[in-house]
């Protein structure tokens, strides 16, 4: 999970980035903030389905909604992970079946 420092947490940065450790070697990574962007794959494993089905939730209105760059398809991670937090209620009112 991503942790924001502000200046009062890290006084040698005073720019706020987010901080998370690596999975392979623990190490405490630093990147500037904004949004993770994954695509069909990584959001199938973290719902442990096919990437057939992370489109099917998407089309029905059941999870968060991909942002479109292009030819390019990617879900907010954090979005994603909130929604996960949540209990994975159906997105939008009225959505689904």
């Amino acid at each position: 999970m991503s942790a924001l420092l502000t200046p009062a947490d890290d006084s040698a940065n005073p720019d706020p980035v987010c901080v998370e450790p690596d999975a392979k070697s623990g190490q405490v990574a630093r990147r500037p903030p904004g949004r993770r962007l994954g695509d069909v794959r990584v959001v199938g494993e973290k719902l442990s389905c096919s990437t057939r089905h992370v489109y099917r939730l998407a089309d029905a209105g059941r999870m968060p909604s991909p942002l479109r760059l292009g030819a390019l398809v990617r879900w907010d991670l954090d979005e994603v992970d909130r929604w996960i937090a949540a209990g994975c209620p159906s997105y939008r009112k009225g959505a689904g079946r």
